[in-house]
């Protein structure tokens, strides 16, 4: 079970690797300035961190199989799918084009300079599903492994 987590944190990871390079790309960090994101870095990089490093202990526990570091990776997931319930409540009204500044989506701005469209809005919905999808499974299998439950 823990090789099958391991799995599906790499997957949910390629999606989130994916969405903050979409994110970056698309102005979202100049966005804060503006407001125009609904997303602020803080928690962008914040879940990024503590979901890398958790793969980091994950992959160190695969390896050595001390049941510790099992729960430490268990422990750093909570507030990383805290993060991520928090950028997906702030994303779906952007998805839905309620943006708070009322504007229409505009084409996708050149030369660097973002528009009125926040970053965010350009995540594909079969990515965000999916990544969301992954990441659940992803601790439900860390969980299980941790509690030993299917063996290690």
């Amino acid at each position: 079970m823990d090789i099958a987590a391991l799995i599906a944190w790499v997957v949910t990871a390629l999606g989130g690797f994916y969405m903050l390079g979409t994110w970056i790309q698309r102005g979202g960090i100049r966005q804060q300035q503006s407001g125009t994101s609904r997303l602020p870095a803080p928690v962008v990089f914040g879940h990024f961190a503590l979901a890398a490093i958790g793969l980091v202990v994950w992959i160190i526990y695969v390896v050595a199989d001390v049941s510790a570091l099992a729960w430490t990776a268990f422990g750093l997931l909570l507030p990383v799918a805290l993060l991520g319930f928090v950028m997906l409540a702030r994303w779906i009204p952007v998805h839905r084009g309620h943006a708070t500044t009322g504007t229409a989506p505009a084409a996708p701005t050149t030369g660097g300079t973002e528009g009125a469209v926040p970053a965010e809005r350009h995540f594909p919905v079969p990515v965000v599903a999916a990544h969301g999808l992954f990441a659940v499974v992803t601790l439900v299998l860390v969980l299980l492994t941790a509690l030993g439950i299917g063996g290690s």
